[in-house]
């Protein structure tokens, strides 16, 4: 039986004992775990022991004040992610600059509305785990973005197409050149990517980063030829500087194997795109669509050359298959 996710956990902080305790039910009635402190002291001890996903901190209180507080959690590495929000009594500019200056996410000014109150905890949290989710080494949104971005899809009920994009020869080079070297092929994909996709216009267009080598774009169905012929053109492009030039001028790289220490040959990279299309199956869960996705990029992979592969099963029109890219069609 598949366990219900854990509730949420609410950190309030209010010195007044009635505002804490009306937050607290509000918040309880739409379905968070909601824990409360009355000074800055106690919210600290309260953040260690219980690790909240939200802290919603008075500004004016005894021992510790909200600023400070927010100092504090910002400062050390073990909370400096946990999103803030300040309650306020005072409506002035300079109060809000000081409270968002020391770290906090957004503020609420008192006395507050509830729905407004709710609202913004919401947003905060989302925009949270968003943040969380995104890539360091891109700037694009991870795997649970990615799944809910085909689910979208899949309730709206227009026809669209998942590609599971992948670099080829990606082992080789950080073998022979490190994992820095391997970063900046990465990064430029992402920008070749983006590139694409933002030329290829609307409907809007869903660029995401799995990990690794590895992105997925979902796009309308017409839009996967000329986003991936313009990506892989670029990238491979792009993608020949950053080799050495001796290694550029002779087509490959010298890898040395890990079992014998004998030297083989592998070739500057590609790319390979496995693409699933919406009408070709009863999708139901965005899972079934990146496995089958990823299942094309195998078949691509098998392909001399960058390459993208479709889908094909169940097909009720041909798909293009591309131009000719360095060894091979897209």
């Amino acid at each position: 039986m598949t366990q219900p996710p854990p509730r949420q956990r609410i950190l309030v902080v209010d010195d007044d004992v009635d505002i804490a305790r009306f937050v607290e039910m509000n918040l309880r009635m739409e379905g968070f775990d909601v824990v409360v402190a009355h000074d800055g002291i106690a919210a600290l001890e309260e953040v260690a022991e219980r690790r909240p996903d939200l802290v919603l901190l008075d500004v004016a209180m005894p021992r510790l004040d909200g600023v400070e507080v927010t100092k504090r959690l910002r400062a050390d590495a073990m909370t400096s992610a946990i999103p803030v929000i300040m309650l306020t009594a005072k409506g002035l500019t300079v109060d809000k600059v000081v409270g968002l200056t020391a770290g906090a996410d957004d503020y609420i000014v008192k006395p507050f509305d509830t729905l407004e109150l709710v609202a913004r905890v919401q947003t905060t949290l989302r925009r949270n785990r968003e943040f969380r989710e995104v890539s360091p080494l891109t700037g694009l949104p991870g795997n649970a973005r990615i799944q809910q971005e085909i689910a979208d899809r899949l309730r709206s009920g227009a026809d669209f197409a998942v590609c599971h994009v992948d670099i080829d020869g990606f082992k080789a080079v950080n073998d022979v050149y490190g994992f820095g070297r391997g970063d900046e092929f990465i990064a430029t994909l992402a920008r070749k990517l983006h590139r694409a996709v933002v030329a290829a216009g609307l409907p809007p267009v869903f660029l995401g980063h799995i990990g690794g080598d590895d992105f997925v774009v979902v796009c309308a169905p017409e839009q996967v030829r000329p986003l991936t012929e313009r990506a892989v053109r670029e990238f491979e492009d792009e993608a020949d500087t950053l080799y050495d030039a001796e290694d550029r001028a002779r087509g490959y790289l010298r890898v040395k194997s890990r079992q014998n220490n004998e030297l083989h040959d592998v070739g500057l990279v590609t790319v390979s795109i496995g693409v699933a299309l919406s009408a070709q199956r009863d999708y139901t869960d965005p899972r079934e669509v990146i496995a089958v996705a990823n299942e094309m990029k195998t078949v691509a992979k098998n392909q001399p050359g960058s390459f993208v592969a479709y889908d094909r099963r169940k097909t009720k029109q041909e798909p293009g298959t591309g131009s000719p890219r360095r060894s091979g069609p897209v």
